[in-house]
């Protein structure tokens, strides 16, 4: 397996493709993991749970900044009570989340990458595409994934369509050096929005300006810079150097097919959007783990090719939710009369808590349904980390899946359901648990007698084990039974 990109999204697809024991390379064009600029803030409750699940959500956790306040669009909200262990922001830049993270997935789990070097194309057949890589070496692999940001070069090889709606706002990002920085906070004027952080105590600040015009035929220098500070604050403040200087969009796209043949797309390559509400690294990390385990399936010829349908059919509307919620974002930091209005009245409505905790569930993936057709409340929706007792003591459900395995936990009787069809691929577990059953936003639910979960944290099926539908689902999920 090749993946294009090692980014967050790419090592979260090749920690799970490894996990599953199937060979894969990262191919990346930075020659390490260090970045040029702070970039993602942090991390939202459902990446962090995607974490969890893998035995590594706490050194991030341990190393990032607790906020319990979170805003939508600028209006600021609570969002300390949810039912996850994780309801809050992890502030933790990407800068220093995703050494960290390579660290877990290059280091110790071992999987390999060939930095300096990217993908310049590709030719595919029935059995598997052939790589080009920038040095003029080649590499075989079964599947190509495209985890290669923005502009793509997979997705534009496989002339697979980017669409969506023009930018119609701009804004300069920086990091810098000034010798009389402001206070850190936010000044508003007619053009929008503008923000100015203190990152040290020597003057080292980041700034999120927005510009008065839209179109850009170049990216910005230092002279750029001081002229936008000048215009919005009357002084560039002493800026001195930067360290990084760029400018990004409200634009809005989505990728029209996530898969063409044996190439795939996941993270930016499939969608990119303006980053009000901090999801889109997390959504890219989501995908990763959504395709990861259905890959490694058809590759080791458990599942049919048909498997991969699922990953397109269930990602591609939660990136285009996360699309439509940013954009309405976007509008609700304009600084005109009539948008404050709309901003005042988002401000009483967040103050109610089934509004707040909605918003919020959305922005950070609590509230998923995948659409796997009638049945429990759970099934289709991320599997809560119950504390449960088993044979070998008590432990969390999250702690059965540090292996990626797909688990059915059996709430019931022991031996209600014979596995051992699948006892090579779906790991069994006998477990109690007496407390209540909640899920964001949908509240308490009735407890069935068996889950099965899949190797991503989402309910396959639930309920009695003499169910039929439950080897339907095992069949369908992982393979018939052998």
């Amino acid at each position: 397996m090749v993946i294009a990109g090692g980014g967050p999204t790419g090592l979260m697809l090749a920690a799970e493709l490894t996990l599953a024991g199937v060979e894969v390379v990262i191919v990346e064009p930075r020659a390490n993991a260090e970045l040029d600029s702070s970039r993602g803030g942090g991390l939202l409750s459902r990446t962090i749970e995607v974490l969890d699940q893998r035995g590594v959500a706490q050194r991030f956790v341990d190393a990032g900044q607790i906020h319990t306040m979170y805003g939508f669009g600028g209006v600021f909200f609570d969002v300390s009570d949810l039912p996850t262990r994780y309801s809050f922001v992890l502030a933790l830049p990407q800068k220093q989340f995703e050494p960290m993270f390579a660290d877990w997935v290059l280091r110790e789990l071992g999987a390999p990458i060939l930095r300096g070097r990217e993908v310049v194309g590709f030719a595919q057949d029935d059995d598997g595409v052939d790589v080009e890589l920038s040095d003029g070496s080649s590499l075989r692999a079964d599947y190509l994934v495209g985890c290669d940001g923005g502009r793509s070069a997979v997705r534009k090889l496989a002339g697979i369509d980017f669409v969506g709606l023009a930018p119609s706002t701009s804004w300069m990002i920086a990091e810098g050096y000034m010798d009389d920085p402001p206070e850190t906070g936010f000044f508003y004027d007619e053009v929008g929005s503008h923000a100015i952080r203190r990152l040290d105590d020597a003057g080292f600040v980041g700034m999120v300006l927005t510009e008065r015009e839209v179109e850009h035929d170049r990216e910005p220098t230092i002279d750029d810079l001081r002229a936008t500070l000048v215009g919005i604050y009357g002084t560039d403040f002493g800026l001195t150097t930067t360290t990084f200087v760029s400018r990004f969009t409200d634009m809005t796209r989505q990728a029209a097919t996530y898969r063409a043949g044996r190439v795939l797309l996941a993270g930016d390559a499939a969608h990119i959007h303006p980053p009000q509400g901090g999801q889109g690294m997390g959504t890219g990390m989501q995908d990763a783990v959504n395709l990861g385990w259905k890959l490694a399936q058809v590759v080791k010829g458990i599942s049919p090719e048909t498997l991969l349908d699922t990953y397109q059919s269930e990602r591609h509307p939660v990136a285009a939710r996360v699309l439509q919620n940013t954009q309405a974002q976007v509008l609700l930091g304009r600084r005109d009369e009539r948008h404050q209005s709309l901003r005042a009245t988002m401000a009483d409505v967040l103050t109610m808590d089934e509004p707040r905790h909605h918003i919020f569930a959305m922005l950070a993936a609590l509230d998923l349904h995948y659409d796997f057709g009638e049945g429990h409340h759970l099934v289709g929706r991320r599997m809560p980390d119950l504390d449960i007792h088993t044979a070998d003591g008590p432990t969390r459900v999250f702690a059965l899946m540090h292996s990626a395995q797909p688990v059915l936990l059996n709430l019931g009787t022991p031996g209600a359901f014979d596995v051992s069809p699948w006892a090579d691929r779906v790991r069994m577990v006998d477990a109690t648990y007496a407390g209540a059953w909640e899920l964001p936003v949908i509240g308490a639910v009735a407890a069935p007698a068996a889950v099965l979960i899949r190797p991503d944290g989402y309910v396959a099926w639930a309920g009695e084990p003499t169910d039929p539908a439950l080897r339907e689902a095992l069949t369908f999920w992982f393979g018939p039974p052998r």
